[in-house]
């Protein structure tokens, strides 16, 4: 044998006609497509794994290669096999495009109909369009607990957006605070904020049991539209309420820059959303407001594992107390523990 002819014999086998690769068909037996005329019996290049991504076919059975295929189902999948066989025709010396140009049409279809175009009707589509916020509702559950306007019913929102004060803590509260300004059967004549009012529940009852004035302090418009003013029309207390549509921290932040010394409060309520507020910064806050009188007192109204200050400014506190998850701390002037102390021993 010649050297010529020896060399000969180390030859790769003739690549086949490439005509017949331009049609692939779907197997019978599977799926995916994987036309056996794309499969070519030429040994693969040095380092190239061979395709056995066919589900139940013959394909797996004889070492062969697939030059296409690809599941129908995965765009992954598709995504890793065409770049396969790029490779896979780049090293026989092949240009890929004249194989899979069929197969590139397929994903331009995908993406059109995944982003939501109508082709060929001039319109978008978005594939997620924007939920409309639920409508907001109100229902009565609430109603005054004494005074005036006892058992009167009021609207408070449907959810959690506003979460009223218990009736049983509102109910303490007011006794507490009866008994410490010295009436047991009513509260002592003054002027009431209600901080964080929502649906005005505490200032309501506070005019109700014998306060002359109340302010009440929200931030939402729908709230004030829809609960807060109904509520104040249906009680009859419209008069002798003031609405002050803004946010609590730029109230206070506006009494200290004020000059008017006349604005002062003989009872602040606070009952603010748990995870939306730092209470020493708020509490510090109160302390140094002029919005606190002599002889004021403070209702808080906080959470667990909440640790609140034995004082707030010159007032001290008179009563902690706990009621499942909500606790209650009242701040009051010294004369008001002792009236507290004393009736309790009179008791």
């Amino acid at each position: 044998m010649t050297p010529m002819m020896a060399s000969s014999s180390f030859l790769a086998p003739p690549l086949p006609l490439l005509s017949s690769l331009r049609q692939p068909q779907i197997h019978p037996r599977c799926d995916s497509l994987c036309p056996s005329s794309l499969t070519a019996t030429l040994p693969p290049p040095p380092g190239s794994p061979r395709c056995n991504s066919c589900c139940r076919c013959r394909c797996r059975r004889r070492p062969s290669l697939s030059i296409l295929c690809f599941s129908q189902n995965s765009r992954a999948t598709y995504a890793s096999e065409e770049e396969r066989n790029k490779k896979l025709l780049e090293s026989y010396g092949l240009d890929p495009s004249d194989f899979l140009s069929r197969s590139d049409n397929e994903p331009r279809r995908r993406r059109r109909s995944d982003q939501g175009e109508e082709v060929g009707k001039g319109k978008h589509v978005p594939l997620f369009q924007e939920s409309k916020p639920p409508l907001r509702t109100t229902h009565k559950l609430l109603q005054v607990l004494g005074g005036k306007a006892c058992r009167k019913k009021l609207l408070s929102p449907k959810g959690m957006d506003v979460r009223p004060m218990m009736e049983v803590v509102k109910g303490a509260a007011f006794g507490i605070l009866q008994v410490a300004g010295g009436c047991p059967a009513s509260l002592r004549p003054g002027r009431w904020l209600d901080l964080y009012s929502g649906t005005g529940a505490v200032g309501i009852e506070a005019i109700s049991r014998g306060c002359s004035e109340a302010h009440f302090v929200e931030m939402d418009p729908w709230v004030v539209s829809k609960v807060l003013q109904p509520n104040l029309e249906s009680t009859g207390f419209s008069d002798v309420s003031v609405i002050h549509t803004v946010r609590v921290e730029r109230f206070l932040e506006q009494a200290e820059q004020s000059l008017d010394n006349n604005r002062t409060f003989d009872y602040i309520s606070v009952t603010p959303p748990y995870t939306e507020v730092d209470y020493s910064v708020l509490m510090d806050q109160l302390a140094k407001s002029p919005l606190v009188g002599e002889d004021c007192f403070i209702l808080v109204e906080y959470p667990l594992k909440t640790s609140m200050a034995d004082s707030c400014g010159h007032l001290i506190k008179i009563s902690d107390r706990r009621f499942g998850r909500t606790n209650l701390v009242i701040y009051g002037p010294s004369w008001a523990e002792k009236k507290r102390t004393s009736r309790k021993h009179i008791q």
